[in-house]
């Protein structure tokens, strides 16, 4: 049991430092502006972007990269990048066309602070920034090739071929019974595609080969799923500080669920099986996984 909690206490402060590291760079954006107005638009960027969060998909991308040699250095970008995206997409989801939620963990959302109007502009911003951020990135890039493929992969997930179709999906099903292939449909590219594009696009900047990025693209698709199904059984079963959100809220909005289509026992050894599946991938992997496999553990099993 000691044994077991000094190598949590290990992790636990390794993973700590890292998104420390992580976040050191991702502060270091929008700091000034050359007008008052720019300075205004920087202020609503920080403001979300500095809200919190595990940032776990530029850690995902970051540790995919060292698994091939990349150094932090050259994924930094990369992963501020990936983090701007992810919380562009929280700011429009947000608003009261979409969700019409007015706290985001447990601060005033982006456009009840700082007004509608202002908010679409600060999540416009954080998307076109990412973008140009990983173009200067590849243009100073010793391996441009592989920054560039890492820039594809980043751009057409967070866009009509991933997490924008997935939102698209989800509102055109709002409030309908679903089957389970447009369940799937939503999570796979609503909340997995930019975990996909993470996995990946680290691979890529490390120069792994096609096999190797294969290979992660199926790591990360489980993974994916796998956290959307564990998180429904958590509505069930979980504890609202774990969930972030009231449990049993899916079931009182009659929300399509994997419990709901194919039963609690058999929702728990899909994601069984699914995280299985992934961590067996990486491990056949001749790197040093140890870190990321487990990370997706403790992920998984809500331990973070």
């Amino acid at each position: 049991m000691l044994e077991q909690h000094t190598k949590n206490t290990s992790f636990n402060d390794l993973l700590h430092k890292k998104k420390n590291r992580f976040e050191e760079h991702l502060y270091t954006y929008f700091k000034s502006g050359n007008s008052t107005y720019q300075r205004n638009l920087h202020e609503s960027m920080r403001y979300s972007l500095q809200a919190g969060g595990k940032r776990l998909r530029p850690l995902f991308l970051i540790e995919s990269a060292a698994l091939f040699g990349c150094s932090i250095e050259e994924s930094l970008p990369f992963a501020s990048a990936m983090e701007m995206i992810h919380t562009y997409s929280l700011i429009h989801d947000d608003l009261p066309a979409m969700d019409d939620d007015e706290l985001r963990r447990g601060k005033p959302t982006c456009h009840v602070h700082f007004g509608e109007a202002q908010a679409i502009l600060a999540g416009d911003a954080l998307l076109n920034s990412a973008h140009t951020i990983m173009l200067r990135a590849s243009l100073e890039s010793t391996k441009v090739e592989n920054a560039v493929r890492a820039s594809v992969e980043i751009s057409s997930k967070a866009g009509e071929d991933g997490m924008i179709v997935g939102q698209i999906a989800d509102i055109a099903n709002e409030n309908s019974e679903m089957d389970l292939e447009t369940l799937n449909y939503i999570n796979v590219n609503k909340t997995g595609a930019l975990i996909e594009a993470s996995f990946v696009a680290g691979a890529m900047l490390g120069g792994a080969s096609d096999n190797e990025i294969g290979k992660m693209r199926t790591i990360a698709h489980n993974i994916g799923l796998s956290f959307q199904i564990i998180d429904d059984i958590l509505d069930i079963e979980g504890d609202t500080a774990i969930i972030g959100k009231p449990a049993g809220s899916d079931a009182k909005n009659a929300k399509t669920t994997y419990p709901s289509l194919i039963g609690l026992e058999n929702s728990r050894e899909k994601a069984r099986t699914l995280t299985l599946e992934s961590l067996e991938l990486l491990e056949s992997m001749p790197y040093n996984t140890d870190f990321l496999r487990t990370l997706i553990e403790k992920l998984l099993s809500r331990k973070l």
